[in-house]
């Protein structure tokens, strides 16, 4: 359990991408409009501080997975508030399992060859990197990368999704990558 004084061991802001770009990956078009993800990851983020006294874990890792889990959790409440007030418990579960599958395929798609403590601790800095390099694309570009990369759509259908011609995307894919590549350096295997 963490005491007040350890609350600078765990410094939540780092997860703010992360939390933001797990946001975007669950958040539907059409609830986009109604829900914004970075008042979730702020909510989540506030939620967090607020209990960071009740997690009980002690590495990175499991700080990752008790957010995604607050997260997931706010989610079902905005849900809940723009669907009607009955409490779902299908709709909490379901979403904790999207946020649980979002973050495995952000990880399948930086997963290293060993997974020894080392390995783990490097590939959770990776994550946060790749986190915080999406974050600094242009909307479109994150986008595109996002929805190919991350939820495996097809050029054609983010190009329906995003209302841009096929060639467009294959553009904006492109220069998204290559720009990763610079943020992150060449050290990425995601790429």
């Amino acid at each position: 359990m963490i005491q007040d004084a350890d609350a600078t061991r765990w410094p939540l802001e780092r997860y703010r991408d992360y939390l933001h770009l797990l946001a975007r990956l669950l958040l539907a078009p059409q609830v986009q409009a109604k829900l914004d993800a970075s008042d979730l990851v702020q909510d989540t983020l506030l939620k967090a501080h607020q209990k960071l006294a009740q997690f009980r874990g002690d590495s990175d890792a499991e700080l990752a997975g008790w957010l995604r889990q607050i997260l997931a959790n706010r989610l079902a409440g905005e849900m809940r508030r723009l669907h009607g007030p009955a409490h779902d418990i299908t709709l909490e579960r379901s979403l904790e399992v999207a946020v649980d599958d979002s973050a495995s395929r952000i990880d399948a798609w930086l997963a290293a060859d060993s997974s020894s403590p080392s390995h783990v601790l490097a590939r959770n800095e990776e994550l946060l990197r790749l986190a915080a390099a999406l974050a600094r694309l242009s909307d479109d570009q994150r986008m595109a990368v996002e929805l190919r990369h991350l939820k495996g759509y097809t050029v054609k259908q983010i190009s329906a999704q995003m209302d841009r011609g096929e060639t467009a995307v294959g553009g904006l894919l492109r220069r998204g990558v290559k720009r990763l590549r610079e943020l992150l350096g060449d050290s990425s295997s995601a790429f």
